[in-house]
């Protein structure tokens, strides 16, 4: 039979009332009547107690019992805090703490909600396990993207300027890149090692770089060799390339090879090592150009050849007399020079001038304060008529600043028009520009062709070195975390120092996967995403943030030992024999390799699932028996960090909340109690930290984490569900 959540919720209901005013959720149902068999069986959840009664504190001094809740929720003081506090030990912020929660546009940090946060948890009595110091997703890429973007430098205008046509950054790569011919050298720790490949072999230490005939190229590496000496580096395409040498010596230095005038439009550039007996190591390339400094206006976002190519522009919108915004607009009649046109038609005597509005829109590009830019379009009406303009944001955050000086007078002849200035500072974030149409509120037709929308761009700039973008991200990672320990003051005693760093893919070339990066992952996460890691090193990017933790911390508070966690997911994971879980291992072991860094246990997040299929389900069994082994051979404490529960069946399609029945509710209590069970049994007493449930309740259907599904231990009306009897059993070793 189904287990029918809306009727359940409602027979409760008088548990749930009575839970508000005393110990949440352990409360007797109050009923005297004959139950329907679906509710009988749930009766036997009233007889357990508080899930933190079922933690042996003598036996498990460090273990702490935890739950994940929005900070909000928390602070606010119902019932979700009166749960918490009566079920747990300690819990985890599921995004107050993070990067993108408390650092602006601008990099400057507001903390007012984790310092709620740690003042409501010192009075409910909870610890807090800290969630994250260090991680890729979730970030402000705005700013920080700002803060290594390319730096501007003085102009001379008597002197030329390299001007960067590619760099190639090794420190950020786990494999050659480009096309080998006889020998591909191997890339160590972020360094490009060549070892004495022989006379003929070449490869391509960067390919289609943007040559432009007839200007002069010049080549620089920060290189070294294990001698001193020389061999050939290539510049040009296949039709015409120039050998240059270049010269290497026993320290890093940076080395320049001059090319002087190319004539391909498309080059690369080829290492040729020859006959040189040395070891290469490679730090990065550069390709530039001389070049004298300029500002110059730039396209941005509107494309002319789409106006003479006539269709729909998704740049525009139009809202006609009252309608709404509708997309397009129509392309009609001929502007000059054979430019297609876009027609929009008022009516007489509307409520508002803006009932008839023409947008154009830069959906890619937030405009900036201070920017200056350029905008120039022709038109014409049917008759003369007046418009107002202003900027703004997209429909419904209409926050105005008039941008255009005069605003466009129209005439029944066409007319062009071309106006510049400077964005204002109450222009940054606007992404649109408004035609109100109907000043007059007369019936007339307005026509618009060839609009550019452009901006400033200045020429005297050039990219930030990679020892540059490390340094300054190191002071951003400072930074960050000396805030958020302030914010703290020394409460926090145990964080997710770093929240996933490892691939689920590839080779480190020591049979382990690599870290994430911008470089192995989907065109969408490298966007979406900040890779710290690819800036500050694969091994620097761990010490730095557990070096910055643990000095801020003692320097804002912080008495009671500090516990550094790196957490990741699928550590359990059955398909490649648990390699993620060895690879975070081998990890910890590199980053502590310096003698320094100390990382005191390892987070696994556990968002599993129990298979209707029994032969998966064995799998996936054993699988988490070899994870809790591996890690209780690392030595580190061990925190289940972010446990939660679906259930797949045997089709392989994961189960709804509403379609759940009671027998699948039983087998995923079933697992809650193998995975706790088996936590106790494997884990040595000494290193265990803690289990942290991640889901307090089954998630609603729209949410954005496993939307629907039965993850919770209590169910939407906060009433305890069999999977709550299996963890209870899981704490207490039954």
């Amino acid at each position: 039979m189904k287990h029918t959540k809306n009727i359940l919720g409602t027979m409760l209901l008088t548990a749930a009332a009575v839970a508000v005013t005393s110990c949440v959720d352990d409360s007797k149902l109050l009923f005297a009547f004959e139950k329907p068999a679906s509710i009988a069986g749930m009766e036997y959840l009233n007889e357990y107690d508080a899930l933190k009664t079922y933690v042996n504190s003598s036996a498990n001094p460090n273990f702490k019992l935890g739950i994940a809740l929005t900070a909000d929720d928390y602070i606010a003081g119902g019932l979700v805090t009166r749960l918490a506090n009566s079920n747990f030990q300690e819990m985890t912020a599921g995004n107050a703490m993070k990067y993108a929660s408390c650092v602006a546009d601008d990099g400057t940090m507001n903390f007012g909600t984790v310092e709620k946060f740690v003042a409501a948890a010192k009075a409910g009595g909870l610890t807090i396990y800290g969630h994250t110091l260090a991680w890729h997703a979730q970030q402000n890429n705005k700013y920080l993207n700002s803060l290594i973007k390319d730096k501007e430098i003085e102009i001379d205008p008597n002197q030329k300027l390299d001007v960067v046509d590619k760099i190639v950054d090794f420190s950020a790569m786990t494999k050659f890149p480009y096309y080998v011919m006889g020998y591909e050298p191997d890339i160590v720790n972020g360094i490009l090692v060549s070892k004495n490949p022989g006379s003929w072999y070449q490869y391509f230490v960067a390919d289609g770089v943007p040559t432009v005939s007839g200007k002069e190229y010049k080549v620089t590496a920060m290189i070294k060799s294990s001698k001193e000496g020389e061999f050939i580096v290539k510049m040009g395409d296949w039709d015409a390339s120039t050998d240059k040498n270049i010269k290497v010596t026993t320290e890093w230095k940076e080395q320049t090879i001059d090319f002087g005038t190319l004539a391909a439009k498309s080059s690369f550039v080829i290492f040729q090592p020859g006959g040189f007996d040395g070891e290469i190591q490679i730090k990065w390339i550069k390709v530039s150009h001389p070049e004298a400094p300029s500002v110059s206006f730039y396209v941005n976002q509107l494309d002319n050849s789409e106006m003479k190519a006539g269709g729909t522009m998704k740049n525009f919108v139009v809202r006609e007399n009252g309608k709404g915004d509708i997309p397009g607009p129509i392309f009609e009649g001929q502007g000059p020079d054979g430019i297609n046109c876009t027609k929009i038609t008022s009516i007489a005597n509307p409520a508002n001038e803006w009932d008839t509005q023409f947008f154009i829109y830069t959906p890619d590009k937030e405009w900036q304060g201070g920017q200056k830019y350029k905008i120039s379009f022709w038109y014409k009406a049917s008759a003369e008529a007046d418009c107002s303009t202003q900027c703004h944001g997209v429909p419904g955050a209409y926050k105005h600043w008039a941008m255009l000086p005069q605003n466009p007078h129209f005439t029944t002849k066409w007319q062009h028009y071309e106006a510049t200035g400077t964005i204002p500072s109450a222009g940054s974030g606007m992404k649109s520009i408004a035609f109100n149409l109907n000043v007059s509120k007369d019936a007339v037709t307005y026509y618009f062709a060839n609009i550019v929308w452009e901006s400033e761009e200045k020429g005297n700039t050039i990219p930030l070195t990679p020892a540059e973008k490390k340094d300054t991200l190191t002071w951003a990672m400072n930074n960050w975390i000396n805030g958020m320990m302030k914010a703290t003051g020394g409460y926090v005693t145990a964080w997710d120092v770093v929240n996933e760093p490892i691939a689920g893919g590839g080779d480190d070339g020591e049979g382990f996967y690599p870290l994430q990066s911008a470089t192995n992952v989907s065109a969408d996460d490298a966007k979406n995403n900040f890779y710290w890691q690819d800036y500050l090193g694969s091994e620097d990017y761990v010490r730095i943030a557990v070096a910055a933790a643990r000095k801020y911390y003692a320097e804002n508070g912080g008495t009671n030992p500090l516990r550094l966690f790196v957490n990741d997911y699928n550590l359990e994971s059955d398909w490649d024999d648990n390699k993620k879980v060895k690879s975070l291992v081998h990890w910890i072991e590199k980053w502590e390799a310096d003698g320094v860094t100390k990382i005191d246990g390892i987070g696994t997040q556990m968002h599993v699932s129990c298979h209707a299929n029994a032969e998966t389900q064995k799998s996936k069994e054993d699988h988490v028996v070899k994870m809790f082994e591996i890690l209780a051979e690392s030595g580190k404490l061990v925190k289940i960090t972010e446990l939660d529960m679906g259930y797949v069946d045997e089709e392989g399609n994961s189960v709804k909340t509403a379609d759940m029945t009671q027998a699948q509710h039983k087998a995923m209590s079933e697992y809650y109690k193998f995975i706790v069970k088996k936590y106790f049994e494997i884990i040595p007493v000494a290193q265990q930290y803690g289990i942290t449930q991640w889901c307090i309740t089954d998630s609603p259907t729209g949410s954005g984490w496993r939307g629907g599904e039965p993850v919770g231990l209590w169910d939407a009306n906060y009433n305890r569900k069999h999977t709550y009897a299996g963890f209870a059993d899981g704490l207490a070793g039954k």
